[in-house]
Protein backbone atom coordinates (compact mmCIF):
# COMPACT_ATOMS: atom_id res chain seq x y z
CA UNK A 1 0.00 0.00 0.00
CA UNK A 2 1.32 3.44 -0.94
CA UNK A 3 1.73 5.93 1.85
CA UNK A 4 0.54 8.83 -0.32
CA UNK A 5 -1.68 11.15 1.64
CA UNK A 6 -5.29 11.72 0.59
CA UNK A 7 -4.91 15.47 0.23
CA UNK A 8 -8.56 16.07 -0.60
CA UNK A 9 -9.41 15.13 2.98
CA UNK A 10 -7.51 18.11 4.37
CA UNK A 11 -9.11 20.31 1.72
CA UNK A 12 -12.60 19.16 2.74
CA UNK A 13 -11.76 19.75 6.40
CA UNK A 14 -10.50 23.23 5.53
CA UNK A 15 -13.71 23.98 3.64
CA UNK A 16 -15.85 22.69 6.52
CA UNK A 17 -14.04 24.68 9.23
CA UNK A 18 -14.12 27.91 7.19
CA UNK A 19 -17.82 27.40 6.47
CA UNK A 20 -18.38 26.86 10.18
CA UNK A 21 -16.51 30.07 11.07
CA UNK A 22 -18.43 32.29 8.67
CA UNK A 23 -21.66 30.50 9.58
CA UNK A 24 -21.25 31.15 13.29
CA UNK A 25 -20.15 34.75 12.69
CA UNK A 26 -23.08 35.66 10.45
CA UNK A 27 -25.64 33.69 12.44
CA UNK A 28 -24.51 35.35 15.68
CA UNK A 29 -24.21 38.94 14.44
CA UNK A 30 -26.55 39.47 11.46
CA UNK A 31 -29.45 41.79 12.24
CA UNK A 32 -32.68 39.86 12.88
CA UNK A 33 -34.80 41.50 10.17
CA UNK A 34 -32.62 39.99 7.43
CA UNK A 35 -33.17 36.43 8.61
CA UNK A 36 -36.01 35.57 6.26
CA UNK A 37 -36.54 33.28 3.30
CA UNK A 38 -37.82 36.33 1.44
CA UNK A 39 -34.14 37.28 1.07
CA UNK A 40 -32.72 34.93 -1.55
CA UNK A 41 -29.14 35.50 -0.39
CA UNK A 42 -30.04 34.45 3.16
CA UNK A 43 -31.92 31.40 1.88
CA UNK A 44 -28.90 30.25 -0.18
CA UNK A 45 -26.53 30.96 2.72
CA UNK A 46 -28.73 28.99 5.11
CA UNK A 47 -28.85 25.99 2.77
CA UNK A 48 -25.09 25.80 2.33
CA UNK A 49 -24.54 26.39 6.02
CA UNK A 50 -26.59 23.26 6.67
CA UNK A 51 -23.99 21.20 4.80
CA UNK A 52 -21.18 22.16 7.19
CA UNK A 53 -21.84 19.86 10.16
CA UNK A 54 -22.64 16.73 8.09
CA UNK A 55 -19.44 17.33 6.12
CA UNK A 56 -17.36 17.74 9.26
CA UNK A 57 -18.70 14.59 10.91
CA UNK A 58 -18.41 12.48 7.75
CA UNK A 59 -14.86 13.57 6.97
CA UNK A 60 -13.88 12.97 10.61
CA UNK A 61 -15.12 9.40 10.38
CA UNK A 62 -13.35 8.93 7.05
CA UNK A 63 -9.90 10.17 8.04
CA UNK A 64 -9.87 8.56 11.49
CA UNK A 65 -11.05 5.17 10.23
CA UNK A 66 -8.69 5.28 7.25
CA UNK A 67 -5.69 5.84 9.53
CA UNK A 68 -6.97 3.19 11.94
CA UNK A 69 -7.28 0.55 9.23
CA UNK A 70 -3.91 1.42 7.69
CA UNK A 71 -2.26 1.11 11.11
CA UNK A 72 -3.11 -2.59 11.14
CA UNK A 73 -1.07 -3.13 7.98
CA UNK A 74 1.90 -1.13 9.27
CA UNK A 75 1.88 -2.93 12.63
CA UNK A 76 1.05 0.18 14.66
CA UNK A 77 -2.56 -0.65 15.45
CA UNK A 78 -2.13 -0.51 19.24
CA UNK A 79 -0.49 2.90 19.02
CA UNK A 80 -3.26 4.18 16.70
CA UNK A 81 -6.02 2.87 18.98
CA UNK A 82 -4.38 4.51 21.99
CA UNK A 83 -4.00 7.77 20.04
CA UNK A 84 -7.62 7.60 18.91
CA UNK A 85 -8.94 7.04 22.42
CA UNK A 86 -6.71 9.81 23.76
CA UNK A 87 -7.89 12.21 21.08
CA UNK A 88 -11.50 11.31 21.82
CA UNK A 89 -11.02 12.13 25.51
CA UNK A 90 -9.19 15.32 24.56
CA UNK A 91 -12.02 16.56 22.33
CA UNK A 92 -14.63 15.81 24.97
CA UNK A 93 -12.55 17.64 27.58
CA UNK A 94 -12.01 20.70 25.37
CA UNK A 95 -15.71 20.77 24.54
CA UNK A 96 -16.60 21.06 28.23
CA UNK A 97 -13.78 23.51 29.00
CA UNK A 98 -14.96 25.93 26.31
CA UNK A 99 -18.35 26.16 28.01
CA UNK A 100 -16.96 26.49 31.52
CA UNK A 101 -18.32 29.80 32.97
CA UNK A 102 -15.36 30.33 35.30
CA UNK A 103 -16.35 33.81 36.47
CA UNK A 104 -19.88 32.63 37.27
CA UNK A 105 -18.46 29.77 39.29
CA UNK A 106 -16.26 32.19 41.23
CA UNK A 107 -19.37 34.14 42.23
CA UNK A 108 -21.12 30.95 43.33
CA UNK A 109 -23.46 30.78 40.34
CA UNK A 110 -23.86 27.38 38.73
CA UNK A 111 -26.02 26.35 35.78
CA UNK A 112 -26.51 23.35 33.50
CA UNK A 113 -25.14 25.32 30.53
CA UNK A 114 -21.76 23.72 31.18
CA UNK A 115 -23.24 20.26 30.48
CA UNK A 116 -24.56 21.14 27.01
CA UNK A 117 -23.09 18.87 24.33
CA UNK A 118 -21.58 20.49 21.27
CA UNK A 119 -19.65 19.33 18.22
CA UNK A 120 -16.36 18.55 20.01
CA UNK A 121 -17.90 16.21 22.60
CA UNK A 122 -19.92 14.52 19.87
CA UNK A 123 -16.90 13.93 17.61
CA UNK A 124 -14.78 12.86 20.59
CA UNK A 125 -17.31 10.23 21.66
CA UNK A 126 -17.71 9.17 18.02
CA UNK A 127 -13.99 8.45 17.71
CA UNK A 128 -14.12 6.34 20.87
CA UNK A 129 -17.10 4.42 19.47
CA UNK A 130 -15.30 3.80 16.17
CA UNK A 131 -12.35 2.31 18.06
CA UNK A 132 -14.68 0.10 20.12
CA UNK A 133 -16.53 -1.12 17.04
CA UNK A 134 -13.25 -1.82 15.25
CA UNK A 135 -12.16 -3.90 18.24
CA UNK A 136 -15.49 -5.75 18.33
CA UNK A 137 -15.18 -6.58 14.62
CA UNK A 138 -11.80 -8.18 15.38
CA UNK A 139 -9.91 -5.71 13.15
CA UNK A 140 -11.56 -7.31 10.08
CA UNK A 141 -11.92 -4.56 7.50
CA UNK A 142 -14.79 -6.15 5.57
CA UNK A 143 -16.76 -6.87 8.74
CA UNK A 144 -16.06 -3.36 10.03
CA UNK A 145 -17.16 -1.90 6.69
CA UNK A 146 -20.51 -3.71 6.68
CA UNK A 147 -21.21 -2.89 10.34
CA UNK A 148 -20.52 0.83 9.85
CA UNK A 149 -22.67 1.03 6.72
CA UNK A 150 -25.62 -0.70 8.36
CA UNK A 151 -25.18 1.30 11.56
CA UNK A 152 -25.18 4.62 9.71
CA UNK A 153 -28.28 3.76 7.68
CA UNK A 154 -30.09 2.42 10.75
CA UNK A 155 -29.38 5.59 12.76
CA UNK A 156 -30.82 7.70 9.93
CA UNK A 157 -33.88 5.47 9.42
CA UNK A 158 -34.80 5.46 13.11
CA UNK A 159 -34.49 9.26 13.55
CA UNK A 160 -38.24 9.77 14.27
CA UNK A 161 -37.92 7.49 17.32
CA UNK A 162 -35.41 9.73 19.09
CA UNK A 163 -36.25 13.07 17.44
CA UNK A 164 -38.01 14.42 20.53
CA UNK A 165 -36.40 12.12 23.07
CA UNK A 166 -36.52 13.28 26.69
CA UNK A 167 -34.81 11.51 29.57
CA UNK A 168 -35.65 13.49 32.71
CA UNK A 169 -34.82 10.57 35.02
CA UNK A 170 -31.22 10.34 33.73
CA UNK A 171 -28.55 12.84 34.90
CA UNK A 172 -27.97 15.60 32.34
CA UNK A 173 -24.29 14.79 32.08
CA UNK A 174 -25.37 11.57 30.31
CA UNK A 175 -28.78 12.37 28.82
CA UNK A 176 -27.45 15.43 26.99
CA UNK A 177 -25.51 13.13 24.69
CA UNK A 178 -28.72 11.67 23.26
CA UNK A 179 -31.40 14.28 24.01
CA UNK A 180 -31.70 17.91 22.94
CA UNK A 181 -34.33 18.68 25.57
CA UNK A 182 -31.76 20.43 27.79
CA UNK A 183 -30.20 22.52 25.02
CA UNK A 184 -27.54 20.27 23.51
CA UNK A 185 -26.56 21.50 20.06
CA UNK A 186 -25.35 18.11 18.80
CA UNK A 187 -26.20 14.64 20.06
CA UNK A 188 -24.51 11.34 19.32
CA UNK A 189 -27.62 10.27 17.42
CA UNK A 190 -28.07 11.07 14.58
CA UNK A 191 -24.60 12.62 14.14
CA UNK A 192 -22.67 9.42 14.72
CA UNK A 193 -24.49 8.17 11.63
CA UNK A 194 -22.39 10.50 9.49
CA UNK A 195 -19.21 9.35 11.24
CA UNK A 196 -20.16 5.71 10.64
CA UNK A 197 -20.81 6.32 6.95
CA UNK A 198 -17.52 8.20 6.71
CA UNK A 199 -15.86 5.12 8.21
CA UNK A 200 -17.52 2.97 5.55
CA UNK A 201 -16.12 5.24 2.82
CA UNK A 202 -12.68 4.90 4.44
CA UNK A 203 -12.81 1.14 3.91
CA UNK A 204 -13.43 1.70 0.19
CA UNK A 205 -10.37 3.92 -0.07
CA UNK A 206 -8.30 1.42 1.89
CA UNK A 207 -9.28 -1.51 -0.33
CA UNK A 208 -9.30 0.09 -3.75
CA UNK A 209 -7.35 3.38 -3.81
CA UNK A 210 -4.36 1.72 -5.52
CA UNK A 211 -6.42 0.48 -8.45
CA UNK A 212 -6.00 2.48 -11.70
CA UNK A 213 -9.68 3.35 -12.24
CA UNK A 214 -10.60 3.83 -8.59
CA UNK A 215 -10.66 7.62 -8.74
CA UNK A 216 -13.04 7.66 -11.69
CA UNK A 217 -15.24 5.06 -10.03
CA UNK A 218 -15.42 6.71 -6.60
CA UNK A 219 -15.95 10.22 -7.98
CA UNK A 220 -18.73 8.92 -10.24
CA UNK A 221 -20.17 7.05 -7.27
CA UNK A 222 -20.12 10.19 -5.11
CA UNK A 223 -21.99 12.18 -7.76
CA UNK A 224 -24.53 9.49 -8.65
CA UNK A 225 -25.33 8.43 -5.08
CA UNK A 226 -25.25 12.04 -3.92
CA UNK A 227 -27.79 13.17 -6.51
CA UNK A 228 -29.94 10.10 -5.81
CA UNK A 229 -29.99 10.88 -2.09
CA UNK A 230 -30.84 14.54 -2.64
CA UNK A 231 -33.58 14.07 -5.22
CA UNK A 232 -34.71 10.47 -4.84
CA UNK A 233 -34.31 9.27 -1.24
CA UNK A 234 -37.70 10.59 -0.08
CA UNK A 235 -39.46 8.90 -2.96
CA UNK A 236 -37.66 5.64 -2.25
CA UNK A 237 -38.65 5.83 1.40
CA UNK A 238 -42.29 6.33 0.41
CA UNK A 239 -42.09 3.28 -1.87
CA UNK A 240 -40.75 1.29 1.06
CA UNK A 241 -43.62 2.58 3.21
CA UNK A 242 -46.24 1.49 0.66
CA UNK A 243 -44.52 -1.86 0.11
CA UNK A 244 -44.07 -2.85 3.76
CA UNK A 245 -46.56 -0.59 5.55
CA UNK A 246 -43.91 0.50 8.06
CA UNK A 247 -44.81 4.02 9.18
CA UNK A 248 -41.27 5.03 10.10
CA UNK A 249 -40.33 5.13 6.40
CA UNK A 250 -43.03 7.75 5.79
CA UNK A 251 -41.96 9.78 8.82
CA UNK A 252 -38.36 9.86 7.61
CA UNK A 253 -39.47 10.72 4.06
CA UNK A 254 -41.50 13.71 5.30
CA UNK A 255 -38.54 15.06 7.28
CA UNK A 256 -35.67 13.77 5.18
CA UNK A 257 -32.79 16.04 6.12
CA UNK A 258 -30.28 13.33 7.05
CA UNK A 259 -30.14 11.47 3.75
CA UNK A 260 -30.45 14.69 1.73
CA UNK A 261 -27.53 16.27 3.59
CA UNK A 262 -25.52 13.09 3.10
CA UNK A 263 -26.13 13.55 -0.61
CA UNK A 264 -24.73 17.08 -0.35
CA UNK A 265 -21.65 15.70 1.41
CA UNK A 266 -21.08 13.09 -1.31
CA UNK A 267 -21.29 15.76 -4.04
CA UNK A 268 -18.78 17.84 -2.10
CA UNK A 269 -16.43 14.86 -1.68
CA UNK A 270 -16.67 14.15 -5.40
CA UNK A 271 -15.81 17.73 -6.35
CA UNK A 272 -12.86 17.95 -3.97
CA UNK A 273 -11.43 14.55 -4.88
CA UNK A 274 -11.81 15.32 -8.57
CA UNK A 275 -9.95 18.61 -8.14
CA UNK A 276 -7.39 17.24 -5.67
CA UNK A 277 -4.35 18.13 -7.77
CA UNK A 278 -5.49 21.77 -7.98
CA UNK A 279 -6.38 22.26 -4.32
CA UNK A 280 -3.22 20.67 -2.92
CA UNK A 281 -2.02 24.07 -1.75
CA UNK A 282 0.01 24.56 1.47
CA UNK A 283 -2.42 27.14 2.89
CA UNK A 284 -5.48 24.95 2.33
CA UNK A 285 -3.79 21.88 3.75
CA UNK A 286 -2.57 23.82 6.79
CA UNK A 287 -6.09 25.05 7.54
CA UNK A 288 -7.34 21.46 7.28
CA UNK A 289 -4.69 20.32 9.75
CA UNK A 290 -5.40 23.07 12.32
CA UNK A 291 -9.13 22.60 12.75
CA UNK A 292 -9.06 22.18 16.53
CA UNK A 293 -7.03 25.33 17.16
CA UNK A 294 -9.24 27.27 14.75
CA UNK A 295 -12.39 25.98 16.43
CA UNK A 296 -11.18 26.87 19.94
CA UNK A 297 -10.04 30.38 18.97
CA UNK A 298 -13.24 31.20 17.09
CA UNK A 299 -15.38 29.91 19.98
CA UNK A 300 -13.58 32.13 22.48
CA UNK A 301 -13.83 35.23 20.26
CA UNK A 302 -17.49 34.81 19.31
CA UNK A 303 -19.05 33.32 22.41
CA UNK A 304 -16.70 34.61 25.11
CA UNK A 305 -15.58 31.33 26.65
CA UNK A 306 -14.32 31.66 30.24
CA UNK A 307 -14.95 35.43 30.45
CA UNK A 308 -18.50 35.63 29.13
CA UNK A 309 -17.49 38.52 26.85
CA UNK A 310 -17.40 37.78 23.13
CA UNK A 311 -18.74 39.28 19.94
CA UNK A 312 -22.10 37.72 20.76
CA UNK A 313 -22.36 39.73 23.98
CA UNK A 314 -20.64 42.90 22.76
CA UNK A 315 -22.18 43.36 19.28
CA UNK A 316 -25.15 41.04 19.21
CA UNK A 317 -27.40 40.79 16.17
CA UNK A 318 -26.84 44.31 14.87
CA UNK A 319 -24.85 43.99 11.62
CA UNK A 320 -26.12 44.90 8.17
CA UNK A 321 -25.54 42.21 5.49
CA UNK A 322 -22.52 43.98 3.96
CA UNK A 323 -21.01 44.43 7.43
CA UNK A 324 -21.58 40.76 8.22
CA UNK A 325 -19.95 39.63 4.96
CA UNK A 326 -16.81 41.76 5.29
CA UNK A 327 -16.70 41.08 9.02
CA UNK A 328 -16.81 37.33 8.37
CA UNK A 329 -13.90 37.58 5.92
CA UNK A 330 -11.85 39.56 8.43
CA UNK A 331 -12.83 37.14 11.20
CA UNK A 332 -11.68 34.12 9.18
CA UNK A 333 -8.38 35.80 8.42
CA UNK A 334 -7.70 36.78 12.05
CA UNK A 335 -8.62 33.36 13.47
CA UNK A 336 -6.48 31.49 10.93
CA UNK A 337 -3.55 33.87 11.51
CA UNK A 338 -3.69 33.35 15.28
CA UNK A 339 -4.00 29.59 14.81
CA UNK A 340 -1.03 29.41 12.44
CA UNK A 341 1.42 31.59 14.32
CA UNK A 342 0.44 31.82 17.97
CA UNK A 343 -1.83 28.98 19.05
CA UNK A 344 -0.64 25.49 19.94
CA UNK A 345 -4.01 24.14 21.07
CA UNK A 346 -3.60 20.68 19.57
CA UNK A 347 -0.13 20.09 20.97
CA UNK A 348 -0.86 21.65 24.37
CA UNK A 349 -4.09 19.81 25.09
CA UNK A 350 -2.99 16.52 23.57
CA UNK A 351 0.25 16.42 25.56
CA UNK A 352 -1.53 17.23 28.83
CA UNK A 353 -4.21 14.60 28.25
CA UNK A 354 -1.43 12.06 27.66
CA UNK A 355 0.25 13.09 30.93
CA UNK A 356 -3.02 12.69 32.84
CA UNK A 357 -3.60 9.24 31.35
CA UNK A 358 0.00 8.23 32.12
CA UNK A 359 -0.40 9.30 35.75
CA UNK A 360 -3.68 7.41 36.03
CA UNK A 361 -1.98 4.27 34.69
CA UNK A 362 0.84 4.62 37.19
CA UNK A 363 -1.62 4.82 40.09
CA UNK A 364 -3.56 1.76 38.91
Amino acid sequence: MSTNRLYFIDAVRAFAILMMLQGHFIDTLLETSYRSDSYMAFKIWEYFRGITAPTFFTISGLIFSYLLIRAKQSGTIKKRIYKGLTRGVMLISVGYILRAPIFQWLTGEFSSYFLIIDVLQCIGLSLILVVCIYKITFHKTLFFSIVMLLLGITIFLTEPIYRHLELPEIPKVFSNYVSKSNGSVFTIIPWFGYVALGAFIATLFYRYVERPKFKIAIVSGFFIVGMALIFGSSELLMHLYFAFDISIFKEVAYYNYLFARLGNVFILFGLFYLAERYIKQPLILKIGQKTLSIYVIHFIIIYGSFTGFGLHQIIGRTLEPWQAIFGAIAFLSVVCFISFYYAKTNEFVYSNVQKIIAKFKDKT
